[in-house]
């Protein structure tokens, strides 16, 4: 379908006429949608795999394990905490309200959501959040990656079979369409991308006054610090087996690995072991490793790589035919080189020696560049670690672990700053598509004049002292 203005003019106004009918306020057809959406991914889960193979070459392994089977946990989540979380909250007015005792808070919808969702993970950034945003009680367009074309169509697919356009309805194309998303008047948008395209997400938003929401990697990507006092082999274990999911095409993995130069070369032997031990000596022919989504992004690697090849500890080889980059280690690399000040969300992992004594000062170097979305520690000096995550501004992280901890329900996902604002997963993706309304039930009886003129003499005086005493 070739799209243009008034053709997303009539898309959202027909979900606005939806929204108003006041269907969507019913927290039961809401918990029925959710479960039409499960069920709905059950049901297309060959067509979603073979799309993820299509794009990635994503395993149908790796595919449920970070695509569908998250899906299925987070529309879990919702189902069982929906009714609690959009309980109206009942709260005494106070004296100073007297004799109108009771207020009330309400949970409600922001209305017509765009959810515009990358390629990394075209299925589970779309129908992850569009399960916060039916929690809600929203209508939303979802607008999913032109570069991931397979899984869009089954997307289109398989929101077409699910749900009603004027609830939701997924518009593809490239930039351009995505443009004409944002000229319209949306009522709340979640954009998940780099920082450089959320500004302009932003710009656009911000004619309307429109409530953003921002899943962003990272201007300068994320840390990962190994201590001297580290279990080098599970460490090397875990960053291996993270570098290759989606060929590092994840807005929480490691962007660059400083390590204490005391264990730098055991370390590295490690990670060598680890990446041959889970993918083999070739991964680029390995038919379970992901491939990269553009020939652009295969020729990225390739430039950086030839940039540093006297430093190529480890891989620096790929198969342009399948788009596949080995993962490449390099070493040692300076902790003010380019290519570890901006995110480079594929297969190259830079390792940053320092001196483990000089750990505070490493952090202060962090901690002047942009907020990362992630960050990760191995020590077994767990103290300083926490002391460490408890300082830091960053979105989330592990001590001693990668990746998991964005799957832990309850809890909360996103950056700030360069790596997002706002908050999802759980009954925080229901906050975030939902907005508070207060509302005070008053008396008509037993109403005193404190608040009424007049405010000098002896009436003034008593009602100041009135006022006073209400105040504690």
């Amino acid at each position: 379908m070739t799209y243009t203005q008034e053709i997303v003019h009539a898309i959202v106004e027909k979900q606005r006429q939806f929204f108003r009918t006041g269907v969507t306020l019913d927290v039961n057809w809401r918990i029925e949608q959710l479960k039409k959406l499960r069920q709905a991914v059950i049901d297309h889960r060959d067509m979603l795999e073979k799309a993820l193979w299509e794009d990635l070459r994503k395993s149908p392994t790796e595919a449920y394990l970070c695509d569908l089977g998250p899906v299925i946990v987070e529309v879990n989540e919702i189902l069982h905490g929906l009714k609690r979380w959009a309980r109206p909250e009942r709260h005494f007015s106070g004296l100073m309200c007297f004799p109108s005792v009771l207020t009330t808070v309400y949970k409600m919808p922001y209305g017509v959501s765009l959810i515009i969702s990358p390629f990394n993970f075209p299925i589970l950034l779309t129908l992850g959040v569009l399960a916060a945003s039916i929690s809600g009680g929203n209508t939303a367009v979802l607008k999913t990656s032109s570069k991931s074309a397979a899984s869009t169509r089954a997307l289109k697919q398989l929101i077409a079979d699910t749900f009603p356009e004027e609830f939701v309805t997924v518009i593809d194309g490239g930039h351009d369409v995505a443009d004409m998303c944002l000229e319209e008047r949306f009522d709340k948008i979640f954009y998940t991308g780099s920082p450089a395209v959320a500004k302009h997400v932003l710009e656009k938003a911000s004619r309307h006054l429109t409530s953003v929401a921002l899943e962003l990697g990272g201007e300068t990507g994320n840390w990962c610090i190994v201590r001297k006092d580290a279990d080098l082999k599970d460490a090397a274990r875990k960053i291996a087996f993270f570098k290759l999911c989606n060929a590092g095409q994840i807005c929480i993995n490691i962007n660059q690995i400083a390590v204490a130069e005391e264990v730098a070369e055991p370390f590295l032997a490690e990670l060598k072991r680890a990446f041959v031990r889970q993918i083999g000596e070739h991964p680029e022919e390995n038919p379970e490793y992901p491939k990269l989504i553009t020939p652009a992004v295969y020729d990225k690697c390739v430039r950086l790589t030839e940039q540093y090849r006297d430093r190529v500890v480890f891989g620096g080889v790929g198969n342009r035919a399948e788009v596949r980059f080995a993962p490449t280690i390099l070493y040692p690399v300076g902790i003010n080189e380019d290519i570890v000040q901006h995110e480079l969300f594929c297969p190259l992992l830079p390792v940053v020696p320092y001196k483990d004594g000089e750990a505070d000062a490493l952090l202060d170097v962090i901690a002047d560049r942009e907020h990362p979305l992630s960050m990760y520690i191995f020590t077994s000096d767990k103290r300083w670690a926490k002391g460490v995550m408890a300082a830091q501004q960053y979105g989330g992280g592990c001590i001693n672990e990668v990746c998991i901890h964005m799957m832990v329900k309850g809890v909360p996902f996103n950056g700030t700053g360069h790596s997002g604002m706002g908050a999802y997963h759980g009954e925080w993706g229901f906050r975030e598509f939902t907005h508070p309304q207060t509302v005070l039930m008053g008396s008509t009886r037993f109403n005193l004049p404190l608040r009424e003129h007049p405010y000098s003499g002896p009436a003034g005086r008593k009602k100041r002292a009135i006022l006073k005493w209400f105040e504690r």
